[in-house]
């Protein structure tokens, strides 16, 4: 006689219920750990990450009340520098010595003789990006799209254009029906010394950024008016404000802004003009937030430095080849936008 088995054997149908309930109990403890567990340093880079954009606020405020948003972000802040750079600190000159500070003034000033520029590979605590070291300041200068007012362009149309050595996206925009076609540039836009852009309605804050007839980039919150009676050649209105006059903003946390992609530009006293893009939202780098930028800015010698429009608008484009990781999607990984600095 054949002995009985005494083994069972699960239904396949079971086993299958049983793994999507036991992943089902992981991913949910995961998320309420994640979300409302004790690690605070999640949940404010949640908040400041979502919070900082214009389309994805909701991926914070389903989850957490008004008032507990507003707690994080006070814990995250950036207080700027309450100054206006003064161009007499910028003072043009070439380099012949071979001793160097440190090996961030060494890249940026170990370059050959007739070069406009020199694009440097940086990294971080979880990013990495490129700095441009340009060379001739009289070269950076503001672009915009051909549509103010009606839509924004890519920044590979507006490069080949203008016949740009090297674009980098500048000031953000608004869209009054929040279809993202970068149409409004944020507040006044100066090019060629001249306003092309001033929307009432396209304003959220920060000051000036831009470069004067004497090619020196002055940072500084005033009044249209007064801008151009600065002298502004080319600006933007954004911010924050990095560093000022060689004074680095005060930054409580990650600054408010979160970690996402970033762009920043800069001048050194010496005139050297600095472009900085981060990649961001990769598994190979996720990102920046205030308090890197200003680390990267110091290093390479920055005595003024800014923020620009970030995420999914932070591009970087060197003789007509997107240099960076832009996340913007689509069928070119590109965003139409308004504004953007350019290098002839």
């Amino acid at each position: 006689m054949k002995k009985r088995s005494n083994s069972y054997k699960m239904p396949l149908k079971r086993k299958i219920l049983m793994t999507v309930c036991f992943l089902y109990i992981i991913f949910f403890s995961s998320f309420i750990f994640l979300f409302y567990g004790p690690i605070n340093s999640f949940k404010e880079f949640w908040i400041t990450s979502a919070m900082t954009t214009m389309n994805h606020q909701f991926l914070a405020k389903w989850l957490y009340s008004d008032s507990y948003i507003q707690k994080v972000l006070m814990k995250n802040s950036i207080i700027e520098v309450n100054e206006v750079s003064d161009p007499n600190q910028i003072r043009f000159k070439k380099y012949t010595s071979t001793i160097y500070k440190n090996e961030y003034e060494k890249e940026i000033l170990n370059h050959k003789a007739n070069e406009l520029y020199k694009l440097i590979n940086i990294s971080g605590k979880g990013y990495q990006g490129f700095l441009v070291a340009i060379y001739d300041p009289s070269r950076v200068s503001i672009a915009t799209t051909a549509y103010l007012g009606v839509r924004g362009e890519s920044i590979l149309t507006v490069s080949k254009r203008e016949g740009a050595i090297i674009a980098m996206n500048a000031g953000g925009f608004y869209d009054p029906d929040w279809n993202s076609n970068g149409a409004l540039p944020h507040g006044t836009v100066i090019s060629n010394g001249k306003v092309v852009s001033d929307y009432d309605d396209a304003r959220m804050g920060g000051g000036f950024i831009g470069f004067t007839t004497e090619n020196k980039l002055i940072l500084g919150n005033m009044s249209k008016e007064k801008a151009l009676e600065t002298g502004y050649r080319d600006a933007i209105e954004f911010g924050p404000y990095l560093i000022v006059n060689g004074k680095r903003s005060f930054i409580k946390g990650n600054g408010g802004w979160g970690i996402a992609p970033r762009t920043a530009i800069g001048q050194r006293q010496d005139g050297i003009v600095l472009f900085l893009v981060i990649n961001g939202r990769l598994a190979s780098s996720i990102g920046a937030d205030m308090v890197d930028l200003c680390d990267v800015m110091e290093n390479y010698g920055a005595y003024n430095a800014a923020n620009l429009d970030g995420g999914s608008s932070s591009e970087l484009v060197i003789n007509n080849s997107i240099i960076n990781t832009p996340v913007a999607g689509g069928s070119d990984g590109l965003r139409d936008m308004s504004t953007f600095w350019i290098v002839k």
